[in-house]
């Protein structure tokens, strides 16, 4: 029986690559990666040259029964994302349910991923947390925002750029315009900004200066 390994790599900064990750990354048998073209610079960069595959959201359905079977045979696969760890609203869940499921052994190595730092630095409570990741983006968005408006903990979401002013302004409307907002951007990689106020102060500020680069908004809870 083979083994899954699930790889985390830098979501920005290439030295937060830890050397058990290149390590596993030159030994398996081949590597699974979220865009090749992407991984690839990945790799030249800590010279590995493992043959890789493509895997993401599009395929992976489609791919995971011959994979499931070329564990059981014996081979050994890592899989990544184009950052972060995988499954963290990246692909990684469907095989690794399906190994689970066939007894195949899976180990996540711990590495980089972007709500962890965010949420720390945002100076909001972190004992207890939500993360909700992308929101729904029409079908479902305003029934979840109306539930998660009484929500307690601090509650962690992903946006793009593009959509950032929208979504703080749905926050402004849902949770009330005074709920205290972080929003990080660029995490560990040379414009890094974290920038902390009400709802309200921060659609201000970003329809002032629009946003670049990928972003997570931390939100706390209802009071």
């Amino acid at each position: 029986m083979g083994k899954l390994y699930l790889v985390p790599t830098p979501i920005g900064n290439l030295e937060d690559m830890t050397l058990r990750a290149i390590r596993i990354l030159k030994e398996v048998d081949c590597i699974l990666a979220e865009d090749t073209r992407t991984s690839g610079k990945l790799l030249q960069h800590f010279e590995i040259t493992t043959q890789m595959q493509s895997h993401h959201m599009h395929n992976e359905h489609k791919t995971v029964e011959a994979l499931v079977r070329r564990l059981q045979a014996g081979e050994t696969i890592a899989l990544i994302s184009d950052a972060g760890t995988p499954a963290i609203s990246d692909p990684g869940f469907l095989l690794t349910r399906a190994c689970v499921e066939k007894n195949i052994e899976v180990d996540c190595l711990p590495g980089a991923t972007a709500f962890v730092p965010a949420l720390v630095n945002s100076g909001l409570p972190n004992d207890k947390f939500v993360f909700e990741g992308f929101l729904p983006p029409k079908k479902g968005r305003q029934t979840r925002l109306k539930l998660l408006a009484e929500e307690t903990r601090t509650i962690i979401f992903y946006e793009s750029p593009y959509k950032l002013i929208k979504t703080l302004g749905q926050f402004a409307e849902y949770f009330g315009a005074d709920r205290q907002v972080s929003v990080s951007r660029e995490l560990s990689k040379l414009y890094e900004e974290t920038l902390r106020g009400t709802a309200e102060e921060m659609v201000q500020h970003f329809t002032e200066k629009p946003p670049k680069g990928e972003i997570v908004i931390v939100v706390a809870g209802k009071k």
